[in-house]
């Protein structure tokens, strides 16, 4: 098959959970002999890689600001892709897929997929004309796709009860890298097992705010050891002013580490080594940090939300969501039951490999779309078909 894959920033993936999704599924397709297409964007990447892994990048311009970036970048993508024969075009997330109407419209013969990752309106970086826009994209997402996948059964059940549209659950996976290595936390003057670690991106609806409170109340308590230390990876996602407020109240407190974005080796030290994982976002999809979290074996500690009790069962810590007292308590736990923590760990790690797992995943996908062709061409000349297309 011939597939594409619009929505992306690109790959290989720097940051977010669209991009892991799309790198670790595209690769894994041409591995298995599929010619593969990943749209990207002209700024992602300092160095333009032609070909990753099998899979062929298309680097695309768009319009460089926060609200039109991705827009642009997906309208250029979509028109360019109807053109191109392709057997399957994929589109990633509310936001980018409120345009996949293109294909629709101008390509009916290619299947058109969307993944709903995420209910973007819900993320605290966007004002009221972008929330407005990604409600009309999940609109979208929902109702013109030949088959909409989400990777939740959340949001399979969201779609269903707002728009009576039936999808396909494909989770996302875990994917590990152990490091033996400790150069990377020599670094930030990191000791094994002697910090807690928070991958995100640094966006105000991921909770880091309080994540830095609940730790700086408890060490300062003396419930948390002197010398022991809280990582927080990850950048600014067009929040600038959000990051400068988690450095400001972190200001001279020398064990709260910024290490900014992290990827490859020096990720896989953070996660190989770290004590526990916390995440503590208001909202999310499915995290991929959660689920790598998971794989490597780390005990885990988040906010209640469904969206991560889903994920961790029984197997994690959690906190009421926006509670720094309740997260402050789960901290201290942590540090006073360090054989409880590797234990929930250790079971957190084979619900990763049961249930999360990218190599299952990409051939639930690729059966997926050949399924849908194959329906899609015995229903070719029917009236209904037709229909469906105007």
């Amino acid at each position: 098959m011939k597939i594409a894959f619009i929505g992306q920033k690109g790959i290989p993936v720097s940051s977010g959970g669209v991009e892991r999704r799309v790198q670790e599924l595209s690769t894994r397709m041409a591995k298995m002999g599929h010619e593969v297409f990943v749209y990207a964007r002209k700024n992602y990447n300092a160095e333009k890689i032609n070909n990753f892994e099998g899979v062929k990048i298309i680097y695309l311009p768009c319009v460089a600001t926060k609200n039109l970036e991705t827009i642009t970048h997906t309208l250029i993508a979509s028109f360019h892709a109807i053109f191109q024969k392709y057997d399957v075009i994929h589109y990633q997330a509310p936001g980018p897929s409120s345009l996949c109407w293109i294909v629709k419209l101008f390509n009916p013969g290619a299947l058109l997929i969307a993944t709903f990752n995420s209910r973007d309106e819900l993320h605290q970086k966007w004002g009221r004309i972008a929330i407005a826009y990604l409600k009309f994209g999940e609109w979208v997402i929902s109702k013109v796709p030949d088959r909409t996948i989400t990777v939740s059964e959340i949001l399979r059940d969201y779609i269903k009860e707002k728009y009576n549209k039936t999808a396909t659950i494909i989770h996302n996976g875990s994917a590990v890298n152990i490091s033996k290595g400790n150069d990377e936390l020599k670094k930030w003057n990191l000791e094994k097992e002697k910090y807690f670690l928070s991958v995100s991106r640094l966006v105000r609806h991921k909770g880091i705010h309080y994540l830095i409170h609940a730790f700086q109340k408890a060490q300062k308590n003396g419930e948390i050891p002197a010398d022991f230390k809280l990582a927080i990876v990850g950048d600014s996602a067009n929040t600038d002013e959000y990051v400068s407020y988690l450095k400001e109240i972190s200001k001279g407190d020398k064990n709260i580490v910024f290490t900014g974005t992290q990827m490859g080796e020096p990720l896989a030290q953070f996660f190989s080594n770290t004590f526990a994982f916390i995440q503590p976002s208001e909202a999310e999809g499915l995290s991929n940090a959660l689920l790598e979290a998971m794989g490597y074996g780390l005990a885990t500690i988040v906010s209640d939300i469904p969206e991560n009790k889903s994920v961790v069962g029984e197997n994690g810590i959690l906190f009421e969501n926006k509670n720094e007292e309740d997260l402050k308590s789960k901290l201290i736990f942590a540090i006073k039951n360090p054989d409880f923590m590797k234990e929930s760990g250790e079971k957190g790690k084979l619900n990763a490999q049961e249930n999360y797992s990218w190599d299952k995943n990409a051939s639930r996908t690729l059966e997926l779309y050949k399924d849908l062709i194959s329906e899609k061409n015995s229903n070719k000349f029917s009236i209904g078909y037709f229909r469906r297309l105007l």
